[in-house]
């Protein structure tokens, strides 16, 4: 104690009046933390004396160890000199002074002798002195808080300079460790890799100086490299090329590798509930941990301002008041009548004199120059931490979209059976985001609460125990914020599953647009998403409203703040004045922040937690499992089961024992099995005929072999690698030749084999480009047939040891398919292979070398194809297609088998393979320049004027009662403070200042919820005219659109509109107001600001103008780029079986993973184009604070011919000046994210614009119309797109009514067209179509298509009930329906499934292809219409179900015109006319059955072909 006493004599306590005494603050933070640096420095410098050289030394590293160390010495040794000074001249110094100083000096000398060590870099690379610099430096605030409150300016301006190097140093420290660290990892360590991402603050500066391209620290801090950016953005359209490169570190795979380990790391430690948050946590915590340390600093920082601010106030105070003591005091005089002048200095007293010295030179200056410093300081540390806060985030995004494709290339159908394909997609497009955002809130939950509390903190030293009841208010607000935040939480979760369902049912639309219109039922489909959207929009709407109440709660909390503070504050008896006021004014305004922001940030968190749950539950999926075996509990325990068999399993390409599967998922309890005890060897190199009924399960059989399936029971064993051609062909948008590659190297001997093994080479040579011509979404503008083919010629091409062909001749015409059993299953490319084939075909049964019959998911029959003849089940393919006597009928030449293969093979020489692609896909359009102003007009309308004006008045009013309040206030201080006293009492003053309250408390309420009602107003009438536009558009607009583009505005664009759009907009009217609110006010106080006015309001559109022509751009741009990420992704769930059959799963990775790098670039270089504009800002903001302060002190000095206000409306100048600094950068900000935001309106109005079908007609049509089905085509021209050929050429025939027409013609001849012209699915060029003597262009186009009925090529089944499915407008009752589900043969399936009232799964999966073709006949057949469409409806059948059907057709469709689209010869034997189509023209016509005896006729070729 009597050395505390020694050293502090005049104050040995530590807490002395509002903080820390200064003695205290002395030892403890000065002397004692300079103390600890000097030992550890010196430890380390003893420690690692004899270590190796650290390398050289770089130039920023020079200027940091070397330059900066000296600047602080030789400022603390002038400290001690002027210390040594006040000694001199018989001042007091206390020994606590002296400590500081000289361990100051001490410790920077220690560091710049540490410096020219060899072993430097290992002294100031220790991570323990990393840690303590950042330590020591927020252990010297206290300090500088005492030496604020000295009033000192050139003191304050010293220690402030101090501390300022104190952590410039620190940071540097930091920065250098983990540069080196990480350079060291890169190029000399064998360390895990999950170390990589153990990132730095500079971590982008790596990547360049790594490529030579070191950028210097002020090029990094000033966001220099956009800069050759702009230039192009000012001048021209921006194009990916113009973009900055991304830093290495920001690579998509390394990401993905990153967040992969970490997540398999969880699952390993947490097997039963593994957390993608904790995943995160280790794959990017300890980045993000570092990024909070510098957020502090900044935090801190920003409440240095406020502290100016009361100083500098109370300095301009001190003048105004020792002018009114002395105009008092001469008064007094006067009265007393002292007229000597020496008495009358005497009287006025020496203070008068001081106190006017000392208030008028340097400090105002220095305290007025700090405060346009400060922002400036605070300006690069918020753009640094925004910037590795960003790069964090997109790094996480892309590790998360990587994370989720990954697994969608991994997962197997049955498990994935469990989300559906919409939830998978909101996944990728909304989750992903949501999880972002979360870097943000996470920090946010612990910056804000720490801002508010040192906000509190001041304002307790400004108006002592007053502020209670503001805390008060808060306080009781937190609970009514919670029990929202709930609600919130909750409408969340039910808009989410609502948003899934609709994406998923839009997306089903989009894929089966085409049949949609056939039916008519677009405006069927359209009302049945018009519901769910309706439910979305109720939740998404509690939630708005809530939102709005979480505004208006916290908006107006600042206000009822200082109303209850400055209430009390009076009432307890103390006296306002302008530096409490005004300090707490600013204070206020730095808590309207953190107070606005808190319910977004819970709302953040909220959503990120969903998110992660349901991405948790996503990736715990079990995945595909490559390993040749696999086997439950049960099953033997080793491949070396062959004992169980016939057959040797060396010898067996594929084996399966007691093998049950299911489609359904591992967490689905009941097992419905499909497949039941298979055991089955499939040989090496053998033709194997799947065959069996439709529901078989030969598909199902194909899938348990790829692993597709759940295997509850048995074993299944593969050797080889596997091909696969699905029933339904997946095609990649892409060039033909993409889709055969596959990824494999181009051998042109081999490709051209494979296309004419395929019977591809005539097709392509046909198209325009070649086999460059470019194939769309689904393979469009492909025929069925076409399409199959190509499925096969990318199996044949890639070669395998199986071949897995599940019914590949059904889509082709019997001619086409024999030409492809001969040239490539049964050919030199596939012979030597295994072949496993699911197939109806009879000439593929012969030719196979086993034959496996499958019924009801159990292996009936293993055999020969010898065998099967005389075996019972032979009776699947009734003996043929023909009868006997027919058969014998077209017996000819031996050669024409030879025949029919010249018939089939091409010209090699007429195969065209120009060098570029023929675009058939049109390119995503992008405006150019601003966004217009016609966007945001529709917008408004959108939203509705009436409301949009409420919105802007209600703005406006409200900022104007807040700035009547301040002015109120400043009134108050002026009237009630030195000699201008008035007669109000201060219960008048409160009274005015709660009525101004009460005002604005009233205004927010109306803006919050006329925002919300504006907000949700707009995203219903976006998305219903949307829809709208799009259900209307023609078929030809969806197939050279991918889906996937018209999902992304269906998804991502409206869920901006939405959500996103009506927040930044709220804040960017916000902040336009408040700056038009400011600036009234400061050109009121001071009228000196109108000058500064006009230059800087030019400085400021100038950048802005630079900014903004680069960031549109940028974010159409980055809309552009998002969309290849969903249309590649949307492709993937599509065909993910065909991939991981293939093998492909790291091809396809790479390419989503070059999608999502080129996201990542756009989104990198509008990160630094931001982050730009944002600190060029806020400089002039700073400039627009020194200029307030500056003519404040010139102003109290008297040195103006005007006067500059009274100390209140001084005080209120630079409260206001002071929130110029995040306001201004706020308005751009928001504005350029509204004009970003306002992109995704823009590019839904694009959509608006699309053409549209005809929908009237002159001609109305009566219910029972086509009474007769008389049909005639006149002279009838169609073309697909002008760049084609014509699809039909001239065609002209008439089917009279009653009678049933085949349409017959090789793959791609015209068959289909001839529906498309009749369904009015594609406009005619020329000629005209009748039917009962009507032109059907002059019949409403809706009205035409729900008087015919069809049976579509490719079978369409939507998720819902079967009902609805059967009979979707509810007119059938149910005994019509099962006795047309017995006709059409699937009723037992339907009764063995549930009923009637089942759940389709999406896209029909629920049944086989085969099931799903007769449930659309049996929908067909319930239409009861005079007109039935049948295109190839019995493709993926059997012969005997086939054939029973067609006996079904004859007798149930009698008196019906029937047009039948026929690959099978026996589909249209019985028929009474048939068409013959070749490349669109008609070459044969008539009665089956007399063509058949003309052996010159094409049919009588084709009947030969079929028979062979």
């Amino acid at each position: 104690m009597e050395l505390i006493t020694l050293i502090c004599p005049n104050s040995s306590s530590v807490w002395q009046g509002n903080g820390f005494s200064e003695c205290f603050s002395n030892i403890i933070f000065g002397f004692g933390v300079n103390f600890v640096t000097l030992v550890l420095v010196a430890a380390l410098g003893v420690t690692t004396r004899n270590a190796r050289g650290s390398g050289r030394m770089y130039l920023s590293e020079k200027v940091f160890l070397h330059f900066l160390p000296a600047l602080e010495a030789c400022m603390s040794f002038f400290d001690m000199v002027f210390l040594a000074q006040r000694v001199l001249h018989g001042d007091i110094v206390m020994y606590d002074e002296w400590l500081f100083r000289c361990s100051q000096f001490l410790v920077w000398m220690i560091i710049l002798v540490s410096s020219k060590k060899d072993s430097w870099c290992m002294i100031f690379c220790n991570r323990f002195l990393c840690f303590w610099w950042i330590a020591k430096s927020l252990l010297g605030l206290p300090h500088l808080q005492i030496t604020f409150s000295s009033l000192q300016g050139l003191r304050c301006f010293e220690e402030s300079c101090v501390v300022f190097l104190d952590i410039i140093f620190g940071i540097f420290v930091n920065i250098n460790r983990i540069k080196r660290s990480s350079f060291e990892r890169q190029y000399c360590s064998m360390d895990n890799p999950l170390l990589s991402i153990d990132t730095s603050l500079e971590e982008g500066t790596l990547g360049d100086s790594l490529k030579g391209k070191t950028q210097s620290y002020w090029h990094l801090l000033t966001f220099k490299a956009i800069t050759s950016v702009m230039n192009h953005g000012v001048v021209k359209q921006l194009d990916f090329e113009d973009l900055l490169q991304l830093p290495i570190d920001m690579d998509p795979s390394s990401c993905h590798a990153t967040l992969l380990s970490c997540w398999h790391a969880q699952q390993r430690h947490n097997c039963s509930n593994p957390s993608l948050f904790r995943a995160i946590c280790c794959a990017y915590g300890w980045p993000y941990f570092r990024l909070g340390l510098l957020k502090v600093v900044n935090d801190c920082i920003g409440f240095v301002g406020p502290v100016l601010l009361n100083n500098l106030i109370r300095f301009l105070q001190q003048g105004n008041d020792v002018e009114e003591m002395k105009m008092i005091k001469l008064k007094l005089a006067k009265e007393f009548k002292i007229k000597d002048s020496s008495s009358l200095r005497c009287f006025l007293g020496i203070e008068v004199a001081r106190s006017k010295k000392g208030s008028g030179n340097l400090d105002g200056y220095i305290l007025a120059v700090a405060m346009g410093l400060i922002p400036i300081f605070k300006s690069f540390l918020d753009t640094q931490y925004t910037f590795h806060l960003s790069k964090l985030k997109l790094k996480l995004r892309s590790s998360i979209m990587t994370v989720i494709y990954h697994k969608c290339l991994c997962v197997n159908l049955a498990e994935r059976s469990k989300f559906s394909e919409g939830e998978i997609q909101t996944f990728m497009s909304v989750d992903a985001d949501r999880i972002v955002n979360l870097c943000n809130s996470f920090h946010d939950m612990w910056s804000l609460p720490l801002q508010i509390g040192l906000a509190l903190y001041l304002l307790y030293t400004q108006v002592k125990f007053a502020f209670v009841s503001g805390i008060a208010i808060t306080i009781l607000l937190i609970p009514v914020n919670k029990w929202i935040s709930k609600f919130i939480a909750r409408a969340t979760e039910k808009m989410m599953k609502k948003k899934d369902e609709r994406i998923s049912k839009t997306a089903e639309i989009l894929a089966y647009i085409r049949t949609l219109k056939m039916y008519g039922w677009e405006l069927l489909f359209m009302s049945w998403l018009m519901e769910i959207r309706s439910s979305e929009v109720k939740h998404l709407s509690t939630r708005k409203y809530l939102d709005a109440w979480c505004v208006f709660f916290w908006a107006t909390t600042p206000t009822l703040f200082s109303l209850f503070t400055f209430g009390l504050f009076t009432l307890m008896g103390y006296q306002l004045d302008a530096a409490m006021v005004f300090t707490c004014l600013a204070l206020f305004n730095t808590l309207i922040s953190p107070l606005n922001s808190f319910p977004w940030v819970i709302n953040g968190l909220i959503d990120a937690i969903i998110s992660t749950r349901r991405l948790s539950r996503f990736l715990s999926c079990s995945e595909h499992k490559p390993a040749e075996l696999e086997q439950t509990a049960g099953s033997p325990s080793s491949p070396s089961f062959s004992g169980q068999f016939n057959f040797k399993l060396e010898d067996m390409a594929v084996a399966m024992y007691d093998a049950s599967c299911a489609w359904s998922s591992s967490e689905e309890v009941e097992k419905d099995l499909v497949l039941h005890h298979v055991t089955l060897g499939l040989p090496r190199g053998s033709l194997v005929a799947i065959i069996g009924e439709v529901g078989s399960g030969k598909s199902s059989l194909l899938n348990s072999i790829l692993k597709e399936m759940r295997l509850i029971h048995g074993s299944i064993y593969s050797d080889g690698s596997i091909t696969y051609v699905p029933q339904v062909p997946w095609i990649l948008s892409g060039t033909i030749r993409e889709n055969i590659l596959f990824g494999k190297a181009y051998d042109p001997t081999r490709y051209s084999d494979v296309l004419e093994a395929c019977a591809l080479d005539i097709d392509i040579s046909l198209m325009v480009g070649g086999d460059m011509a470019y194939i769309g979404d689904k393979g469009v503008n492909l025929s069925g047939g076409q399409r199959a083919r190509l499925a096969l010629a990318r199996a044949i091409y890639h070669g395998s040891d199986i071949f897995m062909l599940d019914d590949v001749l059904s889509a082709v015409d019997t001619q086409v398919a024999r030409c492809i059993l001969h040239n490539a299953i049964l050919g030199p490319l596939m012979n030597q292979h295994t072949r496993v084939l699911c197939t109806h075909n009879i000439q593929a049964m012969s030719s196979a070398d086993m034959i496996v019959v499958m019924d009801k998911g159990h292996v009936k029959w293993v055999g020969s194809s010898t065998d099967f003849s005389v075996s019972s089940y032979s009776t699947f393919c009734s003996l043929n297609e023909f009868t006997v006597s027919q058969v014998r009928s077209l017996e000819c030449s031996t050669n024409t088998s030879t025949e029919t293969k010249q018939d089939c093979k091409p010209e090699r020489d007429s195969i065209c393979v120009p060098g570029e692609a023929q675009e058939i896909i049109e390119v995503e359009l992008r405006k150019e320049g601003r966004v217009e102003l016609t966007v945001y007009k529709s917008y408004a309308t959108y939203s509705g004027w009436f409301i949009t004006v409420v919105i802007c008045l209600s703005a406006i009013l409200m900022q104007a009662s807040r700035n009547g309040n301040d002015l109120w206030l400043s009134y108050w201080v002026d009237t009630t403070t030195g000699s201008s006293h008035t007669e109000y009492s201060t219960s008048f003053y409160l009274v005015v200042l709660c009525i101004f309250c009460v005002i604005n408390s009233f205004l927010t309420l109306v803006r919050a919820f006329s925002f919300a009602f504006g907000g949700l107003r707009a995203a219903v009438q976006v998305h219903n005219t949307l829809l709208s536009k799009l259900i209307n558009a023609p078929v030809h607009f969806f197939d050279k659109t991918p889906g996937g583009r018209i999902l992304n505005r269906m998804s991502s664009d409206l869920y901006t509109i939405d959500d996103s759009l009506p927040f930044i907009l709220n804040i960017l009217l916000a902040n336009i107001v408040g700056l038009l609110g400011i600036a009234i006010v400061l050109s009121y106080v001071q009228v000196v600001f109108l000058l500064l006015l006009l230059p800087f309001w030019y400085v400021y559109s100038k950048i802005q103008f630079y900014y903004r022509s680069t960031s549109r751009e940028l974010r159409r741009l980055d809309s552009v780029s998002r969309s290849p990420i969903f249309a590649s992704f949307t492709e993937t769930l599509d065909g993910s079986s065909t991939i991981r059959a293939f093998k492909c799963e790291d091809l396809f990775f790479t390419r989503f993973s070059e999608h999502v790098a080129l996201y990542q670039q756009t989104s990198y270089s509008e990160l630094i184009a931001s982050l730009w504009l944002s600190l060029r800002l806020q400089l002039l903001a700073a400039l627009v604070i020194s200029f307030v302060a500056m003519m404040a002190v010139i102003g109290s000095r008297d040195s103006l011919p005007i006067s500059l206000g009274t100390p209140g409306l001084v005080g209120l100048a630079l409260s206001y000046a002071a929130p110029i600094v995040s306001l201004l950068g706020s308005f751009l900000t928001s504005f350029t994210e509204t004009e970003k935001e306002m992109v995704s309106v823009e590019r839904v109005l694009q959509y608006m614009d699309i053409p549209q079908e005809e929908l009237n007609g002159c001609q109305s049509l009566s219910p029972n119309w086509p009474s007769e089905g008389y049909i005639m085509f006149q002279n009838v021209s169609l073309r697909y797109l002008p760049s084609l050929p014509d699809a039909l050429h001239d065609i002209t025939f008439t089917i009279s009514g009653g009678t049933q027409v085949g349409i017959i013609g090789r793959t791609g001849a015209g068959k289909s067209s001839i529906l498309n012209a009749l369904f009015r699915l594609t406009p005619i060029c020329k000629g005209c179509i009748l039917v009962d003597g009507l032109d059907i262009a002059d019949v409403p186009v809706r009205d035409l298509r729900s008087h015919f009925a069809v049976v579509p090529q490719s079978p369409f089944l939507f998720e819902g009930s079967l009902r609805d499915n059967l009979d979707p407008f509810r007119v059938s009752d149910d005994l019509k329906i099962w006795k047309t589900l017995e006709r059409c043969h699937v009723k037992e399936e339907v009764e063995v499934a549930g009923g009637l009232d089942i759940h389709v799964k999406e896209s029909g999966t629920s049944f086989s292809v085969g099931q799903r073709q007769l449930l659309c006949l049996a929908r067909a057949l319930l239409k009861s219409s005079k007109v039935l469409c049948l295109d190839e409806c019995t493709a993926n059948i059997d012969a005997q179900t086939s054939s029973v059907l067609q006996n079904a057709i004859l007798t149930e469709c009698r008196g019906m015109t029937v047009i039948t689209i026929a690959h099978r010869i026996s589909t249209v034997l019985s028929m009474d006319n048939i068409l013959i189509l070749d490349r669109g023209i008609l070459v044969e016509q008539g009665n089956p059955q007399v063509l058949l005896q003309d052996h010159s006729s094409r049919f009588s070729g084709f009947a030969k072909a079929s028979t062979m």
